[in-house]
């Protein structure tokens, strides 16, 4: 597992402790993203996403309203709607990083922390996303379909 992606897991904590209670992003920084386990240049990667998730969550919900047809933002689960919010907040105000790996990433981050279900409509969410930035969908090469399962399902 690569220390970005530990960065991410970090964040998606992070986000849900922040929509459970009502700490400053500051204080959730200090109690959750842990500059113990991540490198310094990690440490401040984890802080700048979890920082313009949370300045920037009003417009990332309504992206994430707009696209997930027939759902609510209330109804989507927690883990899932962080981790769309991480993936948006990447693909949106964070340039440098490649488009299909904050997708990627989201996708690793539902399987762990969500269900194979979870991750296929992260998928088809975060693919939205893409054709709205005239990318290419990314559903191919994440190997999700409706017909295909992980083995031991």
């Amino acid at each position: 597992m690569s220390s970005r992606h530990r960065a991410r897991e970090f964040v998606l904590k992070a986000l849900y402790a922040w929509e459970q209670g009502e700490q400053s992003p500051d204080k959730i920084i200090e109690s959750v993203i842990s500059s113990r386990t991540l490198d310094e240049n990690d440490y401040k990667f984890a802080c700048d996403l979890l920082k313009k998730t949370v300045d920037n969550i009003k417009t990332i919900d309504r992206s994430i309203s707009r696209l997930a047809t027939n759902w609510t933002i209330e109804r989507l689960a927690v883990v899932d709607k962080n981790i769309m919010r991480i993936a948006i907040c990447e693909i949106e105000l964070m340039p440098d990083i490649p488009i299909k790996v904050a997708i990627n990433e989201a996708i690793e981050l539902a399987k762990r922390y969500s269900t194979y279900e979870s991750a296929a409509f992260v998928n088809g969410i975060l693919d939205k996303v893409m054709k709205e930035r005239g990318e290419e969908p990314l559903i191919s090469d994440a190997g999700l379909s409706a017909e295909k399962k992980p083995e031991g399902q």
